[in-house]
């Protein structure tokens, strides 16, 4: 086939065939016609033929078997992962309102295009992460417990203790520097499980705060509203430890025990 002497409408026939069809590219296409993948690329933009994007043409790729995932196989170091992760967190908290507003947007489409047992699937599995956390431990509550042991601290873990005659569970007692750390899911503040659950935990939390103040103690209480990342992690643990270094230079008089750190 001698490309050059194709009408526009042969050549836009071959392009919508080989290319919007087959998924070919413009070099396989280019290749198979005796010419060069620029010269391709330019006709069918002159012809109306809409052109994939990078990551539809990289998908496409690593697809066919034409190319190979740059970090198939690799294992990235930690370092590395956490290096990413921050830089991702940064680039959602510096992002401006209308961009967020269209990401949410189109995340709230995406579930709303789901099957109902797609749907009913991934709730379920949630429910059932929420409930395994409450009785083990949040990966936040883990990942805070393995960053202060690391540093020195003598840590006790979801330890019942005894407060004014009450036995209450503290997630993070640091019993030589007289702290208690709590850390807060979406159900402390938001009626995930409904408006009486919350209701109820927001007795059973502020009972809690009242206790544990009353007994001397400091209570950090950590309000987590997203899901566990290690580079979020990292941001809350760095706060949590500045207010214990200060707690351990100076206990703060009564009025000033209860603090509070968030994750927005």
């Amino acid at each position: 086939m001698d490309y050059n002497k194709l009408s526009d409408k042969q050549k836009k026939d071959l392009l919508s065939k080989e290319y919007e069809n087959n998924n070919k590219s413009f070099k396989d296409i280019a290749d198979s016609v005796g010419t060069y993948a620029n010269k391709i690329r330019r006709d069918a933009i002159k012809l109306g033929i809409k052109i994939r994007d990078k990551s539809e043409a990289q998908k496409n790729a690593l697809q066919s078997g034409k190319a190979i995932h740059p970090t198939k196989g690799t294992t990235r170091p930690e370092s590395i992962k956490t290096k990413i992760g921050l830089g991702v967190m940064q680039s959602w908290e510096e992002m401006d309102d209308q961009t967020l507003k269209d990401r949410k947007n189109k995340a709230r489409i995406n579930w709303e295009n789901l099957s109902k047992d797609k749907k009913d699937n991934i709730l379920r599995e949630a429910n059932s992460a929420v409930r395994e956390a409450s009785k083990q431990g949040s990966k936040l509550e883990k990942f805070l417990l393995q960053q202060l042991i690391q540093d020195g601290y003598k840590v006790e873990f979801h330890k019942e203790q005894s407060l004014l005659n009450t036995k209450l569970q503290i997630d993070l007692f640091l019993p030589t520097l007289n702290i208690a750390i709590e850390v807060d899911g979406p159900s402390h503040f938001k009626p995930v499980w409904g408006d009486d659950n919350l209701k109820r935990n927001k007795g059973y939390d502020n009972k809690k705060t009242g206790l544990i103040l009353g007994k001397g103690l400091v209570l950090i209480r950590i309000k987590q509203t997203k899901d566990f990342s290690k580079a979020r992690g990292i941001t809350i643990y760095n706060e949590l430890k500045t207010h214990i270094e200060s707690i351990k230079n100076k206990f703060p008089d009564k009025d000033n025990r209860n603090l509070e750190i968030g994750d927005n």
